[in-house]
């Protein structure tokens, strides 16, 4: 993997974690479903799949030229990221941060419901949404979830240190159904591999968004 995709996949997971720790944090998603996702942040776009079930999630990202594959599962509480095209995998334990630091059960979420909203033909709860860390870093913005509880839409802005990065995660052509339980898990074949600074205390960091 490239440095340049090495970072904007980075800035981008930072970004992914942030908005699914949110929601995780609220309310998960009732039901098992897939759907097509899009995530902006400040090195870009990007553009994929995503497929859910209660405790684990998988996201089909493209990064450059290449394919990221993330899977999450809370229910282990590890997330594996896959690298197709060298048949690699990096392994992330999650909450790995000392509480109060980078974990994000550790912040503090405030909740108000603005109102009813459709969103990408979905009907939505519109929230507005604000977490703030012992560290003073703060994420705020808004968020759409539907009567399941899928996140279908964040838009929030991060502030740590006076810096400011804005990302907005979106997802179209949701299709609740049963998933294949082989998405979530580590195909055969693939190696595990490290690389200092990819656990999820750092990537959890506001501030590694930045870099």
């Amino acid at each position: 993997m490239t440095t340049a995709l090495t970072k904007a996949f980075g800035i981008g997971l930072a970004a992914l974690l942030l908005t699914a720790g949110a929601a995780a944090q609220l309310q998960s998603a009732t039901v098992e479903y897939s759907a097509d996702t899009s995530l902006e942040h400040a090195e870009g776009a990007m553009k994929g799949k995503v497929y859910s079930a209660p405790g684990k999630e998988r996201r089909e990202m493209k990064a450059g030229a290449e394919t990221v594959v993330s899977i999450m599962r809370t229910d282990k509480k590890i997330t594996w990221m896959l690298m197709p095209e060298q048949k690699m995998y990096m392994e992330m334990k999650q909450n790995a941060a000392a509480p109060g630091k980078d974990d994000l059960s550790a912040y503090k979420i405030e909740q108000t419901v603005v109102g009813k909203e459709t969103m990408n033909g979905v009907e939505t709860t519109k929230s507005k949404i604000i977490m703030t860390g012992q560290d003073g870093s703060k994420m705020g913005g808004f968020m759409w979830m539907s009567k399941d509880n899928i996140m279908v839409k964040m838009d929030a802005v991060a502030i740590d240190k006076g810096s400011k990065n804005r990302f907005k995660s979106e997802l179209t052509n949701i299709k609740i159904g049963k998933q294949d339980p082989a998405l979530f898990e580590i195909p055969p074949g693939y190696q595990k591999m490290s690389m200092p600074g990819m656990d999820m205390g750092n990537m959890g960091n506001m501030k590694d968004m930045r870099k």
